[in-house]
């Protein structure tokens, strides 16, 4: 009998196309980030371990420069900050929006300019007030009225400190009601639809030390169509024509957020960036002459689209399941890495690396190793039938809330994060040991 080889299927490009630009299928059924094969950065720095294509994050810095040239682009650094990461978004000439005292200080001690930084929060500390008047911050966004005494009072009669006033638009919109800021019932901002706004924002110019440069608003994440970003340009702009009318007030600046929608998975939407400018280009260039008012200089702040795309976490395989008709493929990572399957349901594609495989496709769960039934980071997906302990998985889409998000659950350690370029890679952030975790715990 003639036994007939099948070779196995070859990636297409609709396999790859929410990978890294990057990304090449090596030897044996591996891919390579960066020219580097993602087997010998599991072999090298262990599983579970993120991956970062730096020439990924610089283009899509650029990408937002050359479609947005006129604004002023901030990188979100809650998606994910490390030094390295700082230091890229300085290189390629991107602001900083940060929400606490250590981002903001892991930032500026990296020597990223304090004045490209935009601070936010909706309950800001004391300590995140003190630093951002000590470092010299651009921008403080206020998001609510007892932030406007306390902020003067530290910068004191004879200091001075530009500022935003955060705005709910009354627009709802974002991928999970858990993402979506922009509407009246939740935590951010100052509504307009009850006055609260433009009564906070007349106490802000009452406070001569203040200085109000612009209006700013958040509608929420994973946004993957224009038109909401429209409807909040004309509200913004007719609340300012409000407080022209009301203080002759013409504001510099408008901030519309970020929340930029990508795709996690082939066939999925992202929102069109060339789109998006050219369509808010008009918006407000036709909002601002209904209103009379000059336009003001935008600023918009993506995270999620610049770092998310560019990131790859890989787990090894520790055991496969089967119970009644489903198969849990278990891996030595989960929801203290990736919290964000249990906190949002958001789906993912991950792929066997390192061998070839003829088998095949059976849908199976990944699952996490932590003693909870929610930690599940991939619900239904296909992987090859003979999926076994040992394999190398790939989870596309892993650049942004991630290690941001890790925990200490289980005091499993927070894993290392690797940069790739040029066929070289190096480690940006150790993994966390139980060195680490025994160090802080320090009664008895």
């Amino acid at each position: 009998m003639t036994t007939v080889h099948v070779p196995a299927p070859r990636p297409t490009a609709a396999d790859l196309s929410v990978w890294p630009a990057s990304t090449t299928e090596a030897a044996h059924g591996d891919l390579a980030v960066g020219g580097v094969p993602l087997t010998e950065i599991a072999d090298r720095f262990g599983t579970p371990v993120y991956v970062l294509d730096e020439a990924e994050v610089r283009e899509r810095c650029r990408t937002y420069r050359d479609e947005f040239p006129e604004a002023e682009v901030l990188y979100a650094a809650k998606a994910f900050l490390c030094r390295a990461m700082a230091h890229w978004i300085d290189e390629e000439g991107l602001g900083l929006d940060v929400c606490s005292a250590g981002e903001l200080e892991l930032a500026v001690t990296t020597g990223f300019p304090p004045e490209r930084i935009v601070l936010h929060g909706n309950a800001k500390s004391p300590r995140d007030l003190d630093t951002a008047l000590r470092l010299g911050v651009g921008r403080i966004v206020i998001d609510s009225p007892s932030e406007i005494a306390r902020l003067a009072a530290a910068v004191g009669p004879d200091g001075h400190q530009k500022v935003m006033a955060r705005v709910v638009p009354g627009i709802s919109a974002g991928g999970h009601e858990k993402i979506r800021t922009g509407s009246d019932d939740q935590k951010f901002g100052l509504s307009i639809s009850d006055g609260y706004a433009q009564h906070a924002i007349a106490r802000i110019l009452d406070q001569p030390q203040l200085e109000l440069t612009g209006l700013h608003c958040h509608l929420g994440s994973q946004i993957t169509t224009v038109k909401p970003y429209l409807v909040a340009v004309r509200r913004m702009v007719g609340l300012m024509m409000r407080l022209h009318e009301q203080h002759g007030l013409v504001l510099p600046e408008l901030d519309l957020g970020g929340g930029h929608g990508i795709a996690y998975r082939p066939g999925e939407p992202a929102l069109d960036l060339t789109t998006l400018a050219r369509r808010i280009r008009a918006e407000l260039a036709d909002a601002c002459a209904t209103a009379g008012l000059p336009e003001p200089r935008l600023l918009i702040e993506p995270g999620r689209a610049i770092a998310g795309p560019a990131g790859v976490a890989l787990y090894h395989v520790l055991a496969v399941k089967h119970t009644g008709d489903r198969i849990f493929v278990a891996v030595d990572g989960g929801m203290s890495d990736n919290p964000r399957p249990a906190l949002y349901g958001v789906r993912y594609a991950p792929r066997l690396v390192g061998r070839r495989s003829t088998a095949a496709p059976a849908r199976v769960t990944v699952v996490g190793r932590h003693c909870e039934a929610g930690d599940v980071l991939a619900s239904d997906v296909d992987l090859p039938r003979d999926v076994h302990p040992g394999d190398l998985l790939a989870v596309p889409v892993a650049g942004a809330y991630h290690l941001s998000m890790a925990s200490g659950y289980n005091l499993v350690g927070r894993p290392p994060l690797t940069a790739v370029r040029d066929g070289h890679a190096r480690l940006l952030v150790r993994r966390e040991s139980l060195d680490d975790i025994r160090n802080r715990d320090v009664g008895l």
